[in-house]
């Protein structure tokens, strides 16, 4: 059972829209370029699903899957389980970047009140 020509082409126009969110939001600097790649690869992949069903199928019953809603809603659940990792990574990077700065502005800090110590204590 495949979506219908309706649906078809709600899920493209909605994918298209999605394309065009993604690259105002590059054009804007909300969002940055290279974590877009895993939401463009879904898109593709969910365009993909859309032209060609019969592959969605194929692949399905590779992996033991009977019902097309139940295929539907695993690729859903591969997406965000993709999408949260890669989100979990970026924090992660950014926490060690944050505590790296926290360090160095506390090294500076100390140097700052060295110099003026000395700085007092010549005059």
């Amino acid at each position: 059972m495949y979506f219908t020509i309706t649906s078809r082409i709600v899920i493209l126009i909605g994918v298209i829209i999605f394309f065009g969110i993604i690259i105002k939001l590059i054009q804007k600097n909300s969002l940055d370029l290279k974590y877009t790649l895993l939401w463009f690869a879904s898109g593709i992949i969910i365009l993909i699903i859309d032209a060609f069903p019969q592959l969605f199928e194929v692949v399905m019953s590779l992996l033991g899957i009977r019902t097309y809603m139940y295929g539907v809603i695993m690729l859903g659940m591969a997406f965000l389980t993709m999408i949260l990792m890669a989100i979990t990574s970026i924090v992660s990077k950014q926490k060690q970047r944050i505590k790296t700065l926290i360090q160095q502005n506390a090294l500076l800090e100390k140097r700052i009140r060295d110099l003026e110590q000395g700085a007092s204590e010549s005059r």
